[in-house]
C-alpha cells in the first residue's frame, strides 16, 4: 500500500494539484464529496478524515454523527473536467467509525463483503451490470419514455 500512497503523493506535488476530492456514496448511492488540500493528503491517507455522518442520508444520528472517510489510494485519478492550470484529482473512500471499524451502511464495505461471501461459496466474483427488461435481453433505451420518472407506458426492473 506504500507504494500508492508514493505514487499518490507524488503526483499531486508534479502535477500542481490544487485539491483532492474524496468519494463516497450514501445508502442510496448518490455521490457525496468534501475537498482536502495536498497539506492534509498525506494524514487522509494514513488516518482518514473525520466529516460529519449525520448530514449523510442513511448514515449516523446527530448524537454519533463523526466517522471517518478512508481514502482508496488505488482509485486515485486526476479529474478530466477541471483542466491542467488548477488541476483536482478525487479518491472513493471506504466510510468507517471513529474506532476503525468498518461502518456496516457503507456500500464499499456492503460490495466487498459480498464478494467475500461470494468466494467463499467458490462464485464468481466479478461484479458486473446485469440488464434486466420484461420486453427483452439488451439494455433499456434511454429514449424520454424510458427515462422519465413519471412515464407510466413501460416498466423496467432495473
Amino acid at each position: 500500500m506504500q507504494h500508492q500512497d508514493d505514487y499518490v503523493l507524488r503526483t499531486v506535488e508534479e502535477r500542481g494539484v490544487r485539491f483532492v476530492r474524496l468519494w463516497f456514496t450514501d445508502v442510496l448511492g448518490a455521490l457525496k464529496s468534501f475537498a482536502i488540500t495536498p497539506a492534509e493528503l498525506e494524514t487522509a491517507l494514513e488516518e482518514g478524515m473525520t466529516f460529519d455522518g449525520s448530514a449523510i442520508e442513511g448514515y449516523s444520528r446527530v448524537q454519533e454523527s463523526d466517522m471517518l472517510a478512508v481514502p482508496d489510494p488505488s482509485t486515485f485519478e486526476i479529474v478530466p473536467w477541471r483542466g491542467e492550470d488548477a488541476p483536482v484529482a478525487r479518491m472513493f473512500c471506504d466510510i468507517k467509525h471513529l474506532s476503525g471499524e468498518s461502518f456496516e451502511g457503507d456500500p464499499r464495505h456492503v460490495l466487498k463483503r459480498n464478494l467475500e461471501r461470494a468466494r467463499d461459496k467458490g462464485l464468481p466474483s466479478t461484479p458486473r451490470p446485469r440488464w434486466s427488461s420484461s420486453s427483452s435481453s439488451q439494455p433499456p433505451s434511454r429514449s424520454r419514455s424510458t427515462t422519465r420518472a413519471s412515464s407510466t407506458s413501460r416498466s423496467s426492473t432495473w
